[in-house]
């Protein structure tokens, strides 16, 4: 079923696949990335999840409860994909006997954790192994189960328990990784950047696509962490909203190896409107700091240039 074959409402109005009763906080941005990825499937198609240790693993089930009205697997940080594709390989020989009929989709999800740093080498592998599998990895820029240590994620500057704001420090001085690029790069069939704008329409679209684009799938959710971050709960689609507008963390896909820019702000905010947003960074707004502004600035603009150029959008 295409996109615009139903309507909002009508997505909208979809059965949930994550029940309500868990125990994520109120303003976290996993839980809506999961709920709209989930809410793609086709009412007909069942799935499997993995999801590696995370927030998300800890709050959605408790042995022996769980939220997850799918088939569910807790795994480890460092092999979820690689879970992922083995549960689909015996799923595709068993297929292929006509011991099973039904239809299943093979869904991973994790955090940047999971995905950027210590669940990369898996993630890399089923990539490149063509396992028909989708990716999730729901962006929060930092280790937050655990205490809000930086990740590989985390962007310049950010303040983190582990790249503490002080006399010594103006936060994590590294850039954060280009992952979704690195995905692309491994050339598989289809890889996207998406958040929540608006009315959902390009995550849904973009996760549809992903679940039902035949081979390996890579979607990269930005879902801000209230706690970490350092916003009011109803911040939550504002911080998303500034993001997009300042190309901090523009919209795009690679579908079969072309670029795609979603969209292009008609007028591009400056980066500030999207740092203020957030308590991580507000040692920024020093007049002493005005210099580091500056950088971020200048790295946004690269970046958005560069990515304007893959797309043929110059």
């Amino acid at each position: 079923m295409a996109y615009n074959a139903y309507s909002l409402k009508e997505v909208a109005n979809k059965p949930e696949r994550l029940a309500a009763g868990h125990r994520m906080c109120a303003g976290c941005g996993s839980t809506v990335a999961v709920r709209a990825v989930m809410r793609a499937l086709r009412p007909e198609d069942k799935a499997v999840v993995t999801l590696a240790t995370s927030c998300l693993e800890v709050s959605t089930m408790t042995y022996p409860y769980t939220s997850w009205e799918d088939s569910y697997i807790h795994t480890a940080f460092e092999n979820a994909a690689a879970t992922t594709s083995g549960v689909a390989a015996g799923y595709a020989a068993k297929k292929k006997k006509g011991k099973l009929g039904e239809t299943y989709k093979f869904i991973t999800f994790g955090g940047d954790g999971g995905t950027y740093d210590i669940g990369f080498q898996s993630l890399s592998g089923a990539m490149e192994r063509g396992t028909d599998m989708v990716y999730v990895c729901y962006d929060n820029e930092a280790y937050m189960n655990t205490g809000i240590q930086r990740s590989s994620s985390t962007p310049m500057y950010a303040d983190t328990t582990t790249s503490a704001v002080g006399p010594d420090s103006d936060g994590k001085p590294q850039y954060k990784k280009d992952l979704t690029a690195i995905m692309a790069a491994h050339r598989i069939p289809y890889v996207a950047q998406t958040t929540f704008i608006g009315n959902f329409k390009d995550l849904h679209q973009k996760a549809e696509t992903a679940i039902y684009t035949e081979g390996p799938a890579f979607l990269n959710v930005m879902a801000p962490c209230p706690r970490g971050w350092r916003y009011a709960e109803k911040d939550l689609m504002d911080i998303c909203k500034a993001a997009v507008e300042t190309c901090v963390w523009p919209l795009f896909e690679v579908v079969d190896g072309e670029w795609v820019l979603n969209y292009e702000p008609k007028n591009k905010l400056p980066v500030t409107e999207y740092l203020r947003l957030q308590g991580r960074f507000k040692h920024l707004f020093k007049p002493e700091n005005a210099a580091l502004l500056d950088r971020i600035q200048d790295d946004v603009d690269h970046r958005w240039e560069e990515l304007k150029t893959r797309a043929g959008a110059l």
